[in-house]
């Protein structure tokens, strides 16, 4: 039974938001938008984690910035675009997959790719390889041999 409780608990926990009831809107609508808003947007001090999880000051001051352009009448992606405009692209969780940024989503595969060219160029002319001939020694050397091996 306790395992049952444990379990439940687990699968029904919803997750914590680091929004403060003071930084809400009174309107749900418009809650849900800057909710949906701030999913997408990047905590700038906790990296990896969106204004809307992090405790951080400044993915506070970003979240009361995001509710204040969604009242102000902004739409959602514009809200993003100021942002970004004020920002850089940084502060986006999901970053933009057009211009330069093609440089940089294409970089992995091509090296990889690259990497596994010279890795099969290099097997290849491995195996193939010819062995370098076994020179028998001279008579010369062979008695120096016999000299220095104390037979």
């Amino acid at each position: 039974m306790k395992r049952l409780i444990f379990i439940l608990s687990l699968v029904l926990a919803v997750p914590a938001y680091a929004v403060q009831p003071d930084e809400m809107l009174s309107d749900p609508a418009l809650e849900a938008r800057a909710r949906e808003v701030s999913k997408d947007l990047r905590c700038l001090v906790c990296r990896n984690e969106s204004i809307d999880d992090s405790n951080a000051e400044l993915a506070r001051d970003l979240r009361i910035l995001v509710r204040e352009r969604i009242t102000a009448g902004d739409s959602n992606p514009e809200v993003k675009q100021y942002l970004v405009d004020r920002y850089g692209e940084y502060v986006l969780l999901k970053p933009l997959t057009g211009g330069v940024n093609w440089l940089l989503w294409g970089a992995g595969p091509l090296m990889l790719l690259i990497a596994l060219v010279i890795g099969i160029g290099y097997l290849r002319k491995r195996q193939s390889g010819t062995e370098t001939p076994v020179v028998a020694l001279s008579e010369e050397e062979q008695t120096r041999l016999k000299e220095i091996m104390g037979e």
